[in-house]
């Protein structure tokens, strides 16, 4: 049954860019029919689907603005490193009333940028005095229910501090010493769609995680997605090369079976064997070009993976600047600068509609969610573009590529959750002064 119909001036969809079309939504918020609107009045002029945010640790939103001055001493340098001391000071001292309130600081901006969906990576699982609780996880949750976002919780398993080292002190919130603690926390917070990721080969040792999957697998049952870090740091894959002998993706898949439903995070500094290997394996790599900018990480080697056939997703990471179209136009851009050419990841029509259409195929897979394109069948996640700025002109063929080109998440005019309206003009409806006060209170406190 029909619940709802949306009319917009132009609708991007996986054919390309279609004029005056209306959206059926049915009762359980996916689109039943796609049609010519006739006379029917718009709702708005450039329709896209909502983009799914495949990476997100939303209690770091908190540290927006710190951490930018340069060391005093020459000594210690400015990188992911030192930039983790400062993410492991503001995690130790979040309470799940904390974690609430800057999650839903987070997720509402989503929603007012274009992402209507996340993966949530959350390794915040026990209480400030150590005790453990499905509370910081739910919290999450509460956040998430209270905005409006689709969620894939991906509760975090972390044991180790390194190659073959104990966590240290700053990582104690977020180790799980046993399989079998780790499971029952799924069990607690299974009232959210749940995935699962292993933090990475740092903290998860690699010969261990078939029996992290087998256990895992007895809670969640087979195919939910897996997501984890991978090859972000130099320093990263020389410790891996250190104690295995190979780098980490190499030493991945000789342990467990890759496919479809890995999903691995950065992947920056993949060797062109690994690029191959991740393509082959038809695992998804998930880039976050603004934060891997911020933190000196690395340019991906975007345009050699989408030539091999690969698939790719985008996500906010740190969420010190939220919006999806700044990080395509920042993973373009990387590939021109490190390429001196142009149109690295553009198809033979289009630039905006090849990339944001990837990027929206690659986070539903991320994701394992019916979304990322307006077409049947799809929950109805939509990001509504105004006619202004650099969308005000261009034919509506050029209108994704003037999107990315010269747009930002400025020119959101709405964006709908299945077919729900959840942000307006650049803000998400769930938002009040109060909100805005609860969350600058809170970041004053902590840091």
């Amino acid at each position: 049954m029909e619940r709802n119909r949306l009319t917009f001036d132009h609708i991007l969809t996986p054919a390309g860019t279609l004029t005056r079309q209306s959206l059926s939504i049915d009762e359980d918020g996916r689109i039943s029919a796609i049609e010519d609107a006739g006379d029917r009045p718009s709702d708005g002029f450039f329709a896209v689907p909502g983009m799914p945010n495949a990476h997100s640790h939303s209690f770091q939103r908190a540290l927006c603005g710190h951490g930018e001055a340069a060391q005093p001493e020459e000594s210690v340098k400015d990188s992911f490193w030192s930039w983790r001391e400062d993410m492991f000071r503001l995690a130790a001292k979040i309470t799940e009333q904390d974690l609430y309130v800057i999650a839903r600081q987070a997720f509402g901006e989503m929603l007012a940028a274009g992402f209507s969906s996340v993966a949530e990576f959350h390794y915040l699982h026990h209480l400030v005095d150590g005790t453990p609780s499905p509370a910081m996880g739910q919290a999450v949750i509460a956040a998430a229910r209270d905005t409006g976002i689709r969620l894939l919780l991906l509760p975090v398993l972390y044991q180790n501090g390194g190659f073959a080292q104990p966590p240290g002190a700053a990582q104690s919130r977020f180790v799980h010493d046993e399989i079998g603690d780790f499971c029952r926390l799924l069990e607690q917070l299974s009232d959210a769609p749940l995935g699962l990721a292993p933090h990475s080969l740092r903290a998860v040792a690699v010969e261990d995680l078939t029996a992290v999957l087998d256990a895992v697998d007895s809670v969640l049952g087979a195919g939910y997605p897996i997501h984890i870090h991978i090859s972000e740091q130099m320093r990263e894959v020389e410790e891996c090369i250190a104690h295995h002998g190979v780098p980490p993706l190499e030493i991945l898949s000789k342990n467990v079976e890759l496919g479809s439903r890995w999903n691995l995070v950065h992947g920056t500094h993949f060797s062109a064997d690994e690029l191959a290997l991740a393509n082959a394996s038809r695992c998804q790599v998930v880039l976050c070009p603004l934060t891997e900018a911020s933190l000196a990480d690395g340019i991906f080697a975007a345009a050699d993976f989408q030539r091999m056939g690969g698939r790719w997703a985008i996500g906010s990471d740190s969420n010190a600047r939220i919006d999806p179209i700044e990080e395509l136009r920042l993973l373009e851009y990387g590939q021109r600068l490190r390429d001196g050419l142009r149109a690295r990841l553009a198809g033979e029509q289009s630039l905006g509609a090849t990339m944001w259409q990837q990027a929206c195929d690659g986070g539903a897979a991320a994701l394992a969610m019916p979304v990322g394109r307006l077409e049947t069948g799809y929950f109805a996640d939509i990001a509504v573009l105004a006619k202004k700025g650099a969308l005000n002109g261009p034919a509506p063929e050029l209108l994704a590529d003037a999107m990315i080109v010269g747009g930002s998440r400025q020119d959101m005019a709405a964006v709908y959750v299945g077919g729900e309206l959840r942000a307006r003009d650049g803000a998400p409806l769930c938002g009040s002064s109060d909100q805005d006060q609860d969350y600058a209170a809170t970041v004053a406190r902590l840091l």
